[in-house]
């Protein structure tokens, strides 16, 4: 099965319209959001093309392929446009014989571990910086921000696919990868 994830999308109508135009072209069978996906919060600049309600209503035709969840900006008045799951604080996978806990980030991330144990992964967005890293005895994975990066990074999303998991550009270009079965 393989996955494309996504973080932050942050209302931006421009950058979702893109994340789906390329999760249709990937063939992933599962569009995994890591949350954040209406509002662009407090501290945060408006992204390209602010607009929520273009953001719900292109999502929401995908509603049956996505997994979510949620963000720090997300509330239940998001729960009452999105016709997916929204307000899960994390979520369980088993994928090939990997056991991911996602997360957004804002509880629980590298310095404040969730229940994981010797290699586990954690996958979570929230600080818009993409990362494949392992931290001691489990692996980081942040697939950075569909529309408002940080670090000098550019709009990214994520794809894992067997235990490749790989961080890409809205241009094709592979930021970052990792094998995580290594």
């Amino acid at each position: 099965m393989k996955y494309m994830i996504a973080s932050d999308i942050h209302g931006s109508a421009f950058y979702c319209r893109l994340l789906l135009d390329e999760y249709k072209k990937s063939g992933a069978d599962r569009l995994l959001l890591l949350g954040d996906i209406l509002y662009h919060g407090p501290r945060n600049d408006l992204p390209k093309e602010y607009d929520p309600k273009a953001v719900i209503s292109m999502l929401n035709g995908y509603k049956d392929q996505i997994y979510c969840v949620r963000g720090n900006c997300d509330t239940e008045v998001d729960q009452m446009v999105l016709e997916f799951p929204v307000l899960a604080d994390y979520a369980l996978f088993v994928i090939n014989g990997l056991t991911v806990y996602a997360t957004h980030g804002h509880i629980f991330n590298k310095d404040h571990l969730p229940p994981v144990k010797k290699g586990d992964i954690l996958l979570h967005g929230h600080t818009h910086i993409l990362t494949a890293d392992s931290e001691g005895d489990i692996t980081i994975l942040n697939p950075g921000s569909v529309s408002i990066p940080k670090g000098g990074n550019p709009p990214t999303y994520a794809t894992l696919e067997n235990q490749t998991f790989r961080i890409l550009d809205f241009e094709g270009n592979v930021q970052k990868e990792m094998n995580l079965g290594e």
